[in-house]
C-alpha cells in the first residue's frame, strides 16, 4: 500500500471500507480496524448477522467489541446468545467493563450467568461488584501487572509474560512485597532498559500517588487529571494493592459527573440509568424536567403579586413596562453566570465554604464593572428607542432613562451576589451546590429585580 492509498483509507467511512468485500474476507478486513470502528459497524446489522460476525472473532476481541456496544444492544446480545457462549465473551471483557455490565443485570440474570463463568472470573466479578459504584473500588480494574520487590529484572519480565495483562495496562508495573503491600512502581521502559540481573528494588519509584478503595470516584478522577497519570493504583487501608483506575475510566467519571452537575444546575432531575437523548422516552424527559419547572412556576406567583402591587405606577408611566423584560433578563443572566463560576470552582476544589466572604467581595467588584458597562448601553438604548414616546409632562426622558439604568445596575450587582452566594450556602448545609439550579436563581433574581426596579422608580420619580 502506498502512502497516498494509506491516507485515502483513513478518510473512508467504516461502510466504505467493508463495502463489496466478500463474506469470507469480511472478518479479516474488520480485524484490521480499531475495535471502536468494528463495534460502530456491527451495531447497525440485524442481530442474527451481528452475532454471526461477532463470534468469528477471538474471545478477547469479542469482549472488547461488546464493551463498545450501546447498553440496549448488549442486553439484546445477552438474551440472544446461549449462556455457554456469552460467558466466554463476558470473560473476554476488561474487568471494569465486565463489572459495569454485570451491575446492570437483574439479580435473577446475575444468578443465571454466574455458574457459567470460570472460577477466577466468577470470584473477581463477585468481589468487584460488592464495592459501591461511587467509589474507587466500584470503577477499578484488576487488569494490571505486578512483580515482587525481591525479584530480578529477568524474573520480573518472565512473570509479566506469564500474567499477560492487556497492552494498555503495561505502562506501569506495580511492585509489591510478599503480602501484596504496594512498594512502588517501575515503568516498562525502565524495566526493559535495565540489566537482567538488576534487583527490582534498585530501579523502582517509591514516590507515588494512590487511591483508597473506598475513596469517592470523582476524587480519584481528579487525582489522575492533576498528576497527569495513565493509571492510579487502588489500595486498602493496609496498603495492599487491589486494582487500578485507568485514565479512560477517569474521563468517563468526569464526563458523568459533569453531565449530572449540568442537569442539576438546569433543574433537571438526573436518572440513575441515563440513556442518550434519542434513547430516552418523552415520558422520562417529562419526569426529569417537570418538578423544578412546576415548582418555580408556583413560586413565580410572587412576581405577579409585585407587579400587581405597582400597577398604579405603571399606569402613570407606561414606559416602565417596556423595559421590565430588559432588567429581568439582565439580572437572570448575571446571576446564572456567577453561579456557574462558583459551582465549578467548588467542584474543582478551588474554593471552600470558608472563602465565602472572599467570593462575595470579588463578585461584587466584578459585578460593579459589568453594571457600569451595561448601564451605559441601557441608558443610550432607552434614549434611542424612546425619544418619540409620549411621556407625562411632569417627567423627562432623561430622568426615566437614568432611573431605569440605575435599577438595572443595582439588579446586576445584587443578582451576581445572589448567584454566587446560593451555591456556597447550599454547600455549607451539606447539599450539592449544583442543585442551586439556574431556573431557581432566575426566579429569585426576578423577584428581587422587580422590587429593585419599582422601588427605584418610586424613589427617583416620586410615583
Amino acid at each position: 500500500m502506498t502512502k497516498e492509498t494509506y491516507f485515502e483509507e483513513l478518510d473512508l467511512t467504516i461502510e466504505d471500507k467493508v463495502r463489496d468485500v466478500p463474506r469470507e474476507q469480511l472478518i479479516e478486513r474488520l480485524q484490521q480496524m480499531p475495535v471502536v470502528d468494528v463495534a460502530e459497524y456491527l451495531k447497525h446489522l440485524p442481530i442474527e448477522e451481528l452475532l454471526e460476525v461477532l463470534l468469528k472473532f477471538s474471545v478477547d476481541e469479542q469482549g472488547l467489541i461488546f464493551a463498545d456496544f450501546p447498553r440496549e444492544l448488549q442486553f439484546q446480545i445477552f438474551t440472544s446468545l446461549p449462556l455457554s457462549k456469552f460467558s466466554k465473551l463476558f470473560s473476554g471483557m476488561n474487568s471494569d467493563d465486565r463489572i459495569d455490565f454485570f451491575r446492570e443485570l437483574e439479580p435473577e440474570q446475575q444468578t443465571v450467568l454466574l455458574p457459567f463463568l470460570d472460577k477466577v472470573c466468577r470470584e473477581e466479578v463477585l468481589k468487584l461488584s460488592s464495592y459501591p459504584e461511587e467509589t474507587a473500588g466500584g470503577i477499578m480494574s484488576t487488569d494490571f501487572a505486578t512483580v515482587r520487590i525481591d525479584m530480578t529484572v529477568e524474573q520480573a519480565l518472565a512473570k509479566i509474560r506469564k500474567d499477560a495483562p492487556s497492552k494498555k495496562m503495561l505502562y506501569y508495573v506495580y511492585v509489591v512485597d510478599e503480602n501484596m503491600v504496594l512498594q512502588g512502581f517501575v515503568s516498562l521502559k525502565r524495566l526493559i532498559m535495565a540489566e537482567p540481573g538488576t534487583k527490582i528494588e534498585e530501579i523502582l519509584y517509591r514516590d507515588f500517588v494512590v487511591a483508597y478503595v473506598d475513596e469517592d470516584r470523582e476524587s480519584v478522577a481528579f487525582k489522575i487529571e492533576k498528576y497527569d497519570l495513565v493509571a492510579i493504583p487502588v489500595i486498602n487501608h493496609q496498603g495492599q494493592l487491589l486494582g487500578i483506575v485507568s485514565h479512560d475510566d477517569a474521563i468517563e467519571v468526569i464526563r458523568a459527573e459533569h453531565t449530572e452537575d449540568m442537569e442539576k444546575f438546569m433543574g433537571i432531575i438526573p436518572q440513575e440509568d441515563d440513556l442518550n437523548y434519542e434513547q430516552t422516552s418523552v415520558w422520562i424527559h417529562f419526569k426529569k424536567r417537570v418538578v423544578w419547572i412546576a415548582s418555580l412556576a408556583a413560586v413565580g406567583v410572587i412576581s405577579g403579586m409585585i407587579v400587581h402591587r405597582f400597577e398604579s405606577a405603571m399606569e402613570k408611566l407606561i414606559i416602565l413596562a417596556l423595559y421590565m423584560p430588559m432588567v429581568a433578563d439582565t439580572g437572570g443572566n448575571a446571576g446564572s453566570q456567577a453561579a456557574t463560576v462558583v459551582v465549578r470552582a467548588l467542584a474543582l476544589g478551588h474554593l471552600s465554604v470558608k472563602d465565602w466572604l472572599k467570593v462575595i467581595w470579588k463578585e461584587f467588584r466584578v459585578s460593579v464593572l459589568i453594571a457600569v458597562c451595561l448601564g451605559i448601553i441601557a441608558f443610550l438604548k432607552i434614549l434611542f428607542l424612546s425619544w418619540e414616546t409620549t411621556i407625562p409632562a411632569q417627567f423627562s426622558l432623561l430622568a426615566i432613562a437614568l432611573t431605569i439604568t440605575i435599577a438595572l445596575m443595582l439588579q446586576v450587582v445584587t443578582a451576581t451576589i445572589i448567584g454566587a452566594l446560593i451555591p456556597i450556602v447550599v454547600k455549607a448545609f451539606g447539599g450539592d451546590p449544583a442543585v442551586a439550579a439556574s431556573p431557581a436563581i432566575t426566579t429569585v433574581v426576578d423577584i428581587t429585580g422587580l422590587l429593585i426596579y419599582f422601588g427605584t422608580a418610586v424613589l427617583m420619580l416620586g410615583l
